[in-house]
């Protein structure tokens, strides 16, 4: 017997729909009741609920676009399609790479030559007027920014990357909406309904949850909360006082962000980048964050996107210890996530140049999990956002440790040129500024900054996932440190690795005298040997073996790939036979070699040859 909720999904889809969405609905049928229920089971008029959102969820499907819906049905045929050694992604605000949506349409071309087949445009919608946190402050999911363009520029882009084949990844705000945002002004307006989307305390409660909470912006927003006179209490504003959480126990809030998601989608969008997902649900007397229910509503939503747009992506935005990390990807019989960043990765890399010494990596390396099929880690060496180093605390063993590398990267004891964040225990720089390319004052120096900035791209290549590149740093771009003559900037360092492409190092890309091109260079000889190795494909198992030296990092990548690190100023001498290979192999100061795992042939060129 037919349930009443496929019946209204049916109902709202032409009859040419019917049997896939019969059979998609049939698929995850069993875990979105079942979270749902978990969820909101408890709530009077819960079936009825569920019976509206399933014929919004039809409308959506049927307004689906047919290029879209024949996406939807090749990548069912094939759901590890973004697993392979092709996929390359790349990360940038669109005003910063193009002035425009349209502007980022005339780079196609660059995203191309590079190999991209993933472009992460950070958040593009209407934000906040004023500041908004870089727009991470959302003030209408269904607006593009005035400043870039329009929603039919967004559709123009997507469909051109869609024929580039590139896939538009989008940042999905899912903890917060802006201020100003309809519900928002809704709620401060009186609207009682809408005041149901936000957290609203008085004081005593607020001070309850703030004793066991930690802070994310300590110096720039101390605090969890925002006093609002018009909402009568205390908002939940973990973030900046203007971005105001949503209150995921109301069920209208999920319905409402869901159906938000699946309009974009239909626009072309096809992956979300779901940020800040561990701090979705909130429970007295924890730090709520990665909550059980948290990972409900994530296979929920999951479920949902199966059912009306299964070649959509969901990437999970969860800056949490390695060990939380598996959580994101749920499980086969409840998938979450396909892709979760593997940030302690990020972060290990930097270290091990810091200390030259690779043992934090191998940790990392060690305690990370087999991924579930049909899933795979986002591996990058910079991105928008800072180098968090408590994050590696479960493997340093002691923030004293974590405090060294900081002192590194952000007081001027080596080469690196970072800057501190919030407390000092986080750095901001561009790959390039960090590896010492802005200090370098000769030939030698300028020679041992690029083989450092390959050294940790490199890593990002052939660990096992979906690697993405942040915007400039194929160009080896300084830091810019323009945003502290910025009022609306100046307090967030992080403004230093967003500066706009720079023209000049891009005419200069493929100069090979010119450190811009001999980086460029040497990172399209990764990317290219990278697609020639079915072995680096994410879910491949990638070993960190013993090594006699602690700088070498040796990386097994399934049968046949050997991937080594140097991360010393020393030259290693390194013995292959002791690592399952033959000979042995001289390797320079913060050099790389990507080698057949048992006769020690090289697959590639070592960086030196490669520029």
């Amino acid at each position: 017997m037919m349930s009443t909720s496929l019946r209204r999904l049916l109902d709202a889809l032409p009859a040419h729909q019917h049997a896939a969405a019969q059979q998609r609905f049939a698929r995850r049928q069993a875990v979105l009741g079942d979270r749902l229920q978990r969820l909101y089971g408890h709530l009077p008029g819960h079936a009825a609920w569920f019976d509206d959102l399933m014929a919004e969820v039809g409308q959506l499907m049927a307004a689906r676009p047919a290029t879209l819906q024949a996406l939807d049905a090749h990548r069912e045929d094939r759901p590890d399609w973004f697993c392979s050694p092709d996929m390359l992604g790349y990360s940038a605000y669109a005003d910063r790479f193009g002035g425009s949506l349209r502007g980022v349409a005339a780079r196609i071309p660059h995203l191309r030559e590079l190999g991209v087949t993933y472009l992460h445009l950070l958040p593009f919608l209407r934000p906040r007027a004023g500041e908004s946190d870089g727009g991470f402050a959302v003030a209408s999911f269904d607006e593009v920014d005035p400043r870039l363009g329009s929603m039919a520029d967004l559709e123009d882009l997507t469909a051109g990357l869609r024929e580039a084949g590139i896939s538009l990844c989008a940042d999905m705000i899912l903890n917060h909406v802006a201020d100003d945002h309809p519900w928002a002004q809704g709620a401060a307006a009186g609207d009682a309904g809408l005041r149901d989307f936000f957290h609203v305390l008085d004081r005593d409660a607020a001070e309850a949850y703030e004793r066991t909470l930690g802070q994310v912006f300590p110096e720039a927003a101390p605090g969890n909360f925002t006093h609002v006179p018009a909402m009568g209490g205390w908002v939940w504003s973990t973030f900046y006082p203007f971005q105001w959480d949503l209150n995921y126990a109301n069920p209208a809030v999920f319905a409402a962000v869901v159906t938000a998601m699946l309009r974009l989608a239909n626009r072309g969008i096809e992956v979300f980048r779901l940020d800040s997902t561990a701090f979705l649900w909130k429970r007295l007397g924890t730090d709520c964050m990665n909550q059980p229910e948290a990972h409900l509503l994530l296979q929920a939503l999951r479920a949902l996107v199966d059912i009306a747009a299964p070649g959509v992506l969901l990437k999970a935005e969860a800056i949490v210890p390695t060990r939380e990390l598996p959580g994101y990807f749920g499980s086969a019989d409840a998938p979450e996530c396909h892709l979760a960043y593997h940030s302690t990765l990020m972060t290990a890399g930097w270290a091990a140049l810091a200390e030259q010494d690779a043992s934090l990596v191998r940790a990392v390396a060690a305690a990370t999990p087999p991924l579930p099929p049909g899933a795979s880690w986002l591996t990058y060496v910079r991105c928008h956002d800072d180098i968090g180093w408590k994050h590696l605390l479960a493997e340093a063993g002691s923030l004293d440790r974590l405090a060294a590398v900081a002192h590194f990267y952000n007081d001027g004891a080596g080469y690196a040129d970072g800057v501190g964040f919030q407390g000092g225990l986080a750095t901001n720089g561009t790959a390039a500024a960090l590896c010492g390319l802005g200090s370098a004052t000769s030939d030698q120096a300028v020679e041992l900054a690029l083989r450092r900035l390959l050294l940790v791209h490199g890593l990002a290549l052939c660990f096992g996932g979906l690697p993405v590149l942040y915007m400039g740093d194929e160009l080896a771009m300084p830091n810019d440190h323009a945003y502290r003559d910025d009022p609306a900037r100046a307090h967030d360092s992080r403004w230093i690795q967003r500066a706009p492409l720079d023209e000049e190092r891009a005419a200069q890309r493929h100069d090979p005298a010119s450190p811009t091109g001999r980086a460029y260079a040497g990172l399209r000889r990764l990317i290219r040997l990278r697609r020639q190795l079915p072995d680096l494909a994410a879910g491949v198992p990638c070993t960190a073996l013993d090594a006699a030296d602690p700088a070498l990092l040796a990386l097994a990548r399934g049968e046949h790939v050997l991937v080594l690190f140097n991360f010393s100023a020393r030259t290693l001498v390194v013995d292959l036979q002791a690592l399952g290979g033959a000979g042995t192999l001289a390797l320079a100061p913060w050099e790389q070699a990507w080698l057949d795992r048992r006769s020690g042939r090289h697959l590639g060129d070592t960086m030196e040859e490669a520029r």
